[in-house]
C-alpha cells in the first residue's frame, strides 16, 4: 500500500495539536491592567495605617497647640501679677503711714462741746487727710477691712489674744487692734484683733 503524496492535491488543512493552556482574553486582560486578589487587601491596609498615622499627627498637634496656648496663658498671669505686686513692699510701707494717721486720730480726746477750736480742727484735719489717704489706697488697689464683729479667719486675722465673752460668740472678732489690708485681693497685711471665747 502505498501513501498519496501528490503535493498538487487539495485537502483539508491540518488541525492545530491540542495544549494544555488555552489563552482567555478576559484573563490576559486581567494580568496586563488590573491588580491581582492579594493586591487590594493590601493597599487597604496601607490606606489604614496612613490614616492612623494622621490620627496620631492630628492628636499631638492638638495637644502641642493646647500646651502652647497654656503656657500663652500662664505668662500672661506671671506677667500681670508681677505687674500688680511689684509694689507690694512699698504698698506695706504706705499701709503703715495709714495706720499711724488711724492711731494720731485714736489718741485724740473725744470731741466735747465748748473745746478749744484748735484741737478741734486739728482733730478735722487729721481725719480728713487719712480718709484722702486710704481714698487714694483705694483707687491703687489697696483696700482696708475692720474686721470687728466678724467670724475670725486665720487667713485675713492674727488672733493676738482671746477673752472670754458673754456678748459675743465664741470664735467672733470682738476687737480689733489694726483693719486687715489687700493689696488686689491679696492679704498684704492681716488684721491683728482679739477673739472671743466662751465665757467661764
Amino acid at each position: 500500500m502505498t501513501h498519496d503524496t501528490d503535493p498538487n492535491r487539495v485537502g483539508t488543512p491540518a488541525e492545530p495539536a491540542e495544549t494544555d493552556q488555552i489563552f482567555q482574553p478576559q484573563d490576559a486582560a486581567a494580568s496586563e491592567g488590573e491588580p491581582s486578589a492579594d493586591q487590594p487587601a493590601g493597599a487597604e491596609g496601607r490606606v489604614q495605617e496612613l490614616e492612623q498615622e494622621a490620627a496620631e499627627f492630628k492628636e499631638k498637634w492638638l495637644r502641642a497647640e493646647a500646651d502652647n496656648q497654656n503656657l500663652r496663658a500662664r505668662a500672661k498671669r506671671d506677667v500681670d501679677d508681677a505687674r500688680q505686686y511689684a509694689v507690694q513692699k512699698f504698698a506695706r510701707d504706705v499701709v503703715e503711714a495709714a495706720e499711724n494717721l488711724r492711731r494720731a486720730i485714736a489718741s485724740l480726746p473725744a470731741a466735747q462741746e465748748g473745746e478749744d477750736s484748735v484741737l478741734t480742727k486739728m482733730r478735722e484735719g487729721i481725719e480728713s487727710t487719712e480718709r484722702s489717704f486710704v481714698s487714694i489706697l483705694e483707687r491703687h488697689g489697696i483696700k482696708c477691712d475692720d474686721p470687728q464683729g466678724k467670724v475670725f479667719d486665720a487667713n485675713l486675722h492674727q488672733a493676738m489674744a482671746e477673752q472670754p465673752s458673754a456678748e459675743h460668740a465664741p470664735g467672733t472678732v470682738m476687737q480689733a487692734w489694726t483693719p486687715t489690708w489687700t493689696l488686689h485681693g491679696r492679704l498684704l497685711k492681716p488684721a491683728m484683733v482679739v477673739v472671743a471665747k466662751a465665757a467661764e
